[in-house]
Parts: C-alpha cells; structure tokens; sequence
C-alpha cells in the first residue's frame, strides 16, 4: 500500500483547518497585527536572511513562526520569511498559516545539491515540477511520482530571469526529507531520468499550493554536487551567495508585479 498507511484519506475533511488555527490566534491576542502582503519569499539560509536584514530595510512583524520581515522596499507588500529551519513540514505548516492569513503568491528560494556534471556551483535552476519523496505532500494529494509549480508563476520567474540576464536552467527537482539517506542507487537512478536537483521542500509546497489554489514558484542555487556519485559540499562559496542574491532579486521582481 502507497503512503499514506490511511487508505483513501484524500476523500476525508480535515479535522481542523488553518483559518480554525489563525481563529485561535485571534482569541488569544497573537494573530498577526498587519495587513497580509501581496507576496512572501520562503528562505532556508540563515545567512542569507542576516544578509537581507543588513542590506534592505526592513520591519519586523510577529505572527508566524520563525522570522518575519516586510520589505520597505516593496512598500512593505512582499515579506520573506525565514530563520523557521528546514524540511518540507515546517515550511508547509508556514505556508498553510499565511494561505489562511490572506497571502496567495510565494516563491521559495533556496539552495540544491545538483545531480547533473554540467550543472555547477552557482548555477540557477527554475524547479517545474518536483519528485515527491518526502512526507508531507502525500497527505494533500494522491500519489503520482511528480507534483508541477504553478505555470504562471514559473513562467514569471523564466521571464524574470531572462530580463536580467541570467543563466538558468529548467528542471526536475528531487526532494526528499531524509538528506542523510540519499543513496548512490538512488542518485544513479534520477540521473539517468535526467533529474537536476535534490533539496528537501519543493514538493511539498507545490501540493499544498495545488491543494489550497495558490500560486507558488521554487528557484535554487546550486551549492554541493552528487553527480560524481560523492558528496562536494560548497555551501559557504562566493559562487552560492552571489546565486542567493540573484534569486533574491528575482523573487522581489516577481511579486512586485503582482502588486501593480
């Protein structure tokens, strides 16, 4: 039997729903004291997130979990959020609350291991559909191997990338959320598929945003390799950083067009 062990629990109601949560929050006095932005950047880098708040102006609003910043930049209509940790449960948890809170347009930006010799540290990738070998995304949607971005978005981040000039690539990624099980039979495999990328939440996010009618797009830098069948990690490389800023710019161009 696929995952998970509850035959035919996509046919069930949830027992509790997000906007049953952020009711709660009201209750209490924690929901969120600010008018939901247009837009939010998920980020996994705690570095990089040090970085934004030393380089942008920012306003620190509370309400979620982890980090929470508006951009002042944007007239404070896209956030990033980030500093929550990493893995596909904690960000689609994140996901569902600003989904429920009013947000409808993300874009996770973030690192990935490459699968492929011709990709490189640094290099761009616009993840378009993802395989599902984490958890959490089953128990959105029933099981296939791939669950898609949303065109449009992706289609913006594509249009994006290329107005600035930038070297990408469109591809597979494989996210797992098991980093340290990722095996060589396994990385043969998606390699001989064709697949780009292993990082740990594309696909989980891509089936909650199916799941609840959202848009949501994932970029990535690439920051270690497996494609020589060992692990070279280069994750502190100038080459990575300069990526994260890129899909940091990316990101904000993106949702900023939403606002208009």
């Amino acid at each position: 039997m696929r995952f998970p062990n509850f035959n035919n629990k996509h046919a069930e109601d949830s027992m509790f729903s997000p906007k049953e949560f952020m009711t709660y929050q009201k209750k209490i006095g924690k929901y969120p004291k600010f008018r939901a932005p247009v837009g939010v950047v998920f980020c996994y880098r705690s570095s990089f997130m040090q970085y934004i708040l030393e380089k942008h102006k920012t306003s620190k609003v509370e309400g979620f979990y982890g980090e929470m910043y508006l951009l002042n930049e944007t007239n404070n209509q896209i956030a990033i959020i980030g500093k929550f940790g990493i893995g596909a449960p904690v960000v689609v948890t994140l996901l569902e609350e600003l989904i429920a809170f009013g947000v409808k347009k993300f874009i996770s930006i973030g690192i990935a291991g490459t699968l492929q010799e011709n990709l490189k540290i640094g290099d761009l990738i616009v993840c378009e559909k993802a395989i599902r070998d984490e958890g959490t995304s089953h128990h959105y949607l029933k099981y296939s191997k791939y669950v898609y971005a949303s065109k449009e978005m992706t289609q913006k981040i594509i249009n994006s990338l290329t107005n600035l000039k930038q070297k990408y690539e469109i591809g597979t990624s494989w996210t797992i959320d098991a980093p340290y099980r990722e095996t060589v039979a396994e990385a043969k495999q998606y390699q001989k598929e064709g697949v780009a990328t292993v990082e740990m939440e594309a696909s989980a996010l891509f089936a909650v945003a199916q799941y609840r009618n959202v848009d949501i797009g994932a970029v990535f830098t690439i920051s270690d390799s497996l494609a020589e069948l060992e692990w070279s990690p280069n994750f502190h490389h100038r080459k990575t950083k300069k990526g994260m800023k890129t899909l940091y710019k990316v990101a904000i161009h993106v949702l900023l067009n939403e606002v208009i």
